[in-house]
């Protein structure tokens, strides 16, 4: 495995010579000004190349090229914007970046309630509750239908719990879920949240499944073209959110997206946090399964809390399921003939960094923790063979 770190740009809080302390080869980076449907050029592509290796690593894999809800909701009918991004894609490719990680999530990214939940130890990860999820969504958003997506015992605990909020807290909640859209608190309003989520309106399962494998379709003959590696991320969480159709949240999901092109450039980012938030996924299954076709490893875990609701665990929790992924990881590898990147996913705030300025998630010393963690667990799955 190639060792990588996820790094958000120069106005990232942890600069680069400190991420090359930690002993990695490679940056996982985006060109994070441009909106998605706008081309990257040639020149911001080369600046920010120019940028990591004069640092000393290299650009190992870009995440990720956003892929606008047009396409989500219309595929193959936004033409424009499938070009611009299959000319991001090409340029990237020209310019040496080898694998690109890319998401099929509609409206919402990644998202949790709670970017600060308290640990045991002192230290804070980050938190998805399914109940604080449905207050915001049926008493703050008030989507219209809001309360057909929840069982009644999670509609009455919500009620409950939003009428224990302060205006303050729901303010921190509604924070907390926009963190994780495009653009974050800097764009996003509540009243652009409803209006992206009415664009979806009546698009199925079948419908956003079939839009993703018409992009696939389009793009991964340009990454065979520009020799890049495609790596689609789980859902984040994988179910639905607000309502909306998720596609890549189970172990059947992946196989479908990597039958719709059989190709080794569309692959998967196996994301063990992402995928491990269902109960229903079994991780070291998956990666048998899909051992040949993961071009980019996330590796952390969670702990799940039941009825959909889990935090960031420690990087080792359940071991004996990560070191058998880690195996068939490196299983694939070799039948491959590749070394795929790898990056520790999320870090506990723990320490000095606690105060300090940090994307949710990257701060540095809970990633170095679960770096050194994973360097050990890799180095033991060499002595072991695949079960």
């Amino acid at each position: 495995m190639i060792e990588t770190w996820r790094w958000f740009g120069p106005e990232d809080p942890v600069p680069l010579s400190h991420i090359r302390q930690a002993g990695v080869e490679g940056i996982v980076t985006a060109l994070h000004q441009y909106i998605p449907g706008q081309v990257w050029t040639v020149e911001d592509i080369q600046k920010r190349k120019d940028l990591i290796e004069r640092a000393g690593l290299a650009w190992s894999v870009c995440e990720s090229i956003p892929v606008p809800d047009a396409i989500k909701r219309e595929g193959i009918a936004a033409r424009a914007e499938i070009s611009a991004w299959k000319d991001t894609l090409a340029r990237l490719g020209r310019q040496g970046i080898e694998t690109v990680c890319y998401n099929f999530m509609p409206v919402v990214d990644w998202t949790r309630t709670d970017l600060m939940f308290g640990l045991p130890g002192g230290g804070y990860a980050l938190r998805y509750d399914h109940t604080d999820f449905a207050a915001y969504d049926i008493g703050i958003l008030k989507r219209s239908d809001a309360v057909r997506d929840y069982s009644a015992e999670v509609i009455v605990a919500a009620r409950a719990r939003l009428g224990r909020m302060g205006e303050d807290d729901k303010i921190r909640l509604e924070q907390n879920i926009i963190a994780g859209l495009p653009g974050g608190a800097k764009t996003q309003t509540r009243q652009t949240i409803a209006k992206a989520i009415q664009s979806f309106a009546g698009l199925s399962e079948d419908g956003i499944r079939a839009n993703l494998a018409a992009f696939l379709k389009e793009v991964v003959p340009v990454a065979q073209d520009v020799g890049v590696k495609l790596a689609i991320h789980p859902d984040d969480p994988p179910f639905s959110l607000f309502g909306l159709p998720r596609v890549v949240s189970t172990q059947a999901d992946a196989r479908a997206i990597l039958a719709a092109v059989d190709a080794p450039e569309n692959g998967l980012t196996f994301c063990t946090g992402s995928y491990g938030a269902r109960a229903d996924n079994t991780l070291p299954e998956m990666a048998r399964e899909f051992a040949d076709r993961i071009n980019f490893a996330h590796l952390r875990m969670v702990r799940l809390e039941g009825g959909h609701s889990f935090h960031e665990a420690e990087h080792l929790h359940r071991l004996d399921e990560l070191l058998e992924v880690i195996k068939h990881i490196r299983a694939g590898e070799e039948k491959t003939d590749q070394a795929i990147p790898m990056r520790p996913d999320h870090g506990h705030l723990i320490g000095t960094d606690i105060g300090r300025a940090a994307n949710p998630g990257y701060s540095y010393i809970g990633r170095l923790k679960g770096l050194a963690e994973l360097r050990g667990l890799i180095a033991a799955s060499s002595q072991q063979k695949v079960a």
